[in-house]
């Protein structure tokens, strides 16, 4: 067996070569293969992901954890992060879709906390083809089978579509967990001398060779792949999370860590390499699910629900017990030792003998090419003034409205269970979510954004707008950030067009988070989102976690009464890359250009306007702009509007640009002047105001039944 049977490259294999002083034995040249797999090392990102900001005053965990943990405050730490399960969802999307939530739950759990809110990223392609109307369903149901037979609620996220997710949809899953701060497991407190255990599900022969699988294209018959799809067992994980936790309150672990990518392997040699020590592992120990497994296959395997515990010896009997009690295998495997030498064991004989640095940490870099593509000056073009302006608001929001999205995403919420814990304060359907901390007034809020086609035509300045679009819904909710994690979803960095866009998104990202104070805690890659059909749209997805210190102060994403007045807050915007402009002239454009001053302005005034109270709801401008934030809102609200503002500007696109520091709000008539006050010397508009009648009528046009516009929305695929 040589390297480039187990992905090595030629430069690869002669570095392995190099650094071991002799040719690996067939199980050593896996194990490397496996650990220097894109999934693992990051081999591509590494050095850009080093630019972004991860320190912060709540920062309590950053990157290099399986989570990153803010301070909430009252002794509390809030663990979070996200991650993607796309190319096992491709194949098989509801155990697919469902092993990632289960994956990340266990990434929180890593960290001693429970988890307390789940929130998923869903992109899908064009929702009228086959295999859309097969995956979109599939997913939606191993998301919701999980999540809610395991007790964590799912509250919120984002669903989009565009035909580039056709053969490559992705499922980005997002987890939070509550943690008492003096209580926080690690996987890098591990010394010598220590007992290695494995606990939970039995190890079969599922998922073997799932990273591998992740860091290639997909292949055109998925079939073949189905043996690297993991099979999840969610009243296994209730099992596992409950007795993790007790091991950890009566202190009867020293560390602990996941094992989601290459399984026994990725979680051990991390564990080693993070803490500086040595490792020895008996694979014939190991609770097998299927007779006469090789150590490779032992090893790889990533059966679902299983966590490995370093354990003082003299403690392994009570670990042991308590397990038992919970129903759950538990089996001594291995122990720590000092030195750097990571070794396995088969039967008695030594089948592997590795520097711990070597499969932990030393992954070479990849030397992709980086190369600015040829057409991005021809995609930023769009001349509005060749184009004639909109006729009939009326007209262009019916059309709008016949879009994926802007769908009613009903049939996907109501799979979900929201409300188990009992502590969802704002739920699906919200911009945001927002969770209560029991005996506390404050409030955990969460922001999900995405946005491809800003990101394909400035990768920079794209990523840095829509990571200001997720902060924004914070600060308007009334939220302050304390950190954000991303799932970078990319195609081949092998390609110099798309390794150079990858790196412009994440210098876009840090651009914003960096003027925006906003730091990132954990974070996951993934690439080679492509298949012979085609490639997906650079898709950096940002989830920001934030928090409102009185309840009472948390303002509502919608709602509001009749005779409200509606303001729009914030300056004039762009048709690039917005979903107007997508429908009318096709992907083209310069998105709105990030700008950190008024962004900084705005998040002043929108926490104050959230403080005050003197409004009744606000919501920052999303998909469909101005037009499609208010139908939306009056869907939500069940009232309609009187419009009778009429802009300086182009009509479509005052009322359909995108992007930038705008939001919508709805204020009694007794606060509008104090509000306005507080919007002094900031671009602010009274566009008319709330009504029983559910219509909106708008200037010139006859009034548009609301009604008519729900039932054009589309629906389940």
């Amino acid at each position: 067996m040589k390297g480039r049977e187990v992905g090595l490259k030629e430069r690869e294999w002669e570095l392995l070569l190099q650094r071991l002083g002799r040719e690996p034995n067939d199980l050593e040249l896996q194990m490397v293969g496996v650990m220097w797999s894109e999934h693992c090392s990051y081999k591509s990102t590494r050095n850009f992901l080093k630019e972004l900001p991860q320190k912060g005053e709540a920062v309590v965990h950053g990157p290099g954890e399986n989570a990153g943990v803010v301070d909430l405050g009252e002794g509390w730490g809030l663990a979070f992060k996200v991650e993607s399960h796309n190319h096992p969802s491709a194949v098989a999307p509801y155990q697919g879709a469902a092993t990632g939530v289960g994956g990340i739950i266990r990434d929180i759990l890593a960290m001693g906390a429970r988890p307390v809110a789940s929130l998923d990223g869903l992109c899908f392609g064009d929702p009228s083809t086959p295999r859309t109307a097969h995956l979109a369903p599939g997913i939606v149901e191993g998301i919701g089978g999980y999540g809610n037979a395991v007790g964590v609620p799912t509250v919120g996220g984002l669903t989009l579509h565009d035909p580039c997710y056709d053969d490559n949809p992705l499922v980005n899953a997002f987890c939070a967990g509550l943690v008492r701060l003096e209580n926080l497991a690690s996987s890098q407190t591990a010394v010598p001398g220590l007992a290695v255990l494995l606990l939970g599900s039995k190890t079969g022969r599922d998922g073997i060779a799932g990273a591998a699988f992740a860091s290639r294209e997909l292949e055109e018959d998925g079939a073949a792949s189905r043996p690297q799809i993991q099979i999840g067992d969610p009243f296994e994980e209730k099992l596992l999370i409950e007795a993790c936790l007790e091991l950890l309150d009566k202190r009867l672990i020293v560390g602990m860590q996941d094992m989601g990518a290459a399984g026994i392997l990725s979680s051990s040699s991390e564990v080693a390499f993070k803490s500086g020590v040595g490792m020895t592992i008996h694979c014939d120990r190991v609770p097998l699910r299927e007779a006469d497994m090789a150590p490779w296959e032992i090893f790889l395997s990533e059966s679902q629900e299983r966590m490995l515990l370093v354990v003082e010896p003299g403690r392994v009997q009570e670990v042991e017990a308590l397990a038992r009690r919970y129903g759950l295998d538990c089996a001594a495997v291995g122990q720590t030792e000092a030195g750097n030498r990571y070794r396995v064991f088969h039967r008695g004989e030594l089948v592997a003998d590795l520097p711990t640095s070597l499969l932990g940490g030393d992954a070479p870099l990849a030397d992709w090419e980086a190369r600015i593509p040829a057409d991005l000056g021809c995609r930023q073009t769009l001349r509005l003034e060749e184009h004639p302006d909109l006729a009939s608001v009326g007209s262009a929001l019916e059309d709008l409205f016949r879009d994926p999205n802007l769908g009613d995403f009903t049939w996907i919420h109501e799979q979900y269970d929201s409300m188990v814990q009992l502590n969802t304060v704002l739920g699906p359907g919200s911009p945001v979510a927002a969770l209560r901390l029991k005996n506390s007034s404050r409030r955990v809020v969460l922001s999900m954004e995405t946005n491809p086609w800003c990101s394909h035509l400035d990768p920079r300045g794209g990523t840095a707008e829509a990571t200001a679009a997720c902060l924004r819904a914070l600060w308007v909710a009334g939220a302050r950030p304390l950190g954000l994690t991303n799932c970078l979803n990319f195609p081949s960095p092998e390609v110099p067009e798309q390794y150079w866009e990858l790196g412009e998104a994440i210098r876009g990202m840090a651009w914003a988070c960096e003027e925006l104070d906003c730091p990132v805690v954990s974070g996951n890659v993934s690439l080679y989102n492509e298949s012979a059909s085609g490639k997906i749209l650079p898709t950096p997805l940002l989830v920001a976690a934030g928090l409102v210190e009185d309840g009472a102060h948390l303002l509502s994403p919608g709602g509001g009464r009749p005779g409200d007045r509606i303001v729009l807050v914030g300056p004039s915007c762009s048709l690039g890359g917005s979903l107007y402009g997508r429908r009318t002239f096709g992907l083209k454009g310069k998105p709105f250009l990030f700008q950190p001053d008024l962004e900084l302005d705005f998040r002043t005034r929108s926490l104050e306007a959230a403080r005050s109270g003197l409004a009744s709801s606000g919501r920052t401008l999303a998909a469909g702009g101005l037009g499609g934030t208010l139908v939306k809102i009056l869907l939500t609200s069940g009232l309609g509007a009187e419009v009778d503002f009429r802009s300086p500007d182009r009509k479509d696109l005052f009322f359909f640009g995108e992007g930038g520091p705008r939001a919508l709000y709805t204020v009694p008539q007794k606060s509008l002047v104090p509000f306005l006050a507080l919007w002094r010397g900031y671009p602010a508009e009274v566009l008319g105001g709330l009504k029983e009648e559910r219509t909106l009528t708008l200037p010139d046009e006859a009034p548009l039944p609301l009604d008519r516009l729900a039932a054009l929305r589309p629906g389940r695929p």
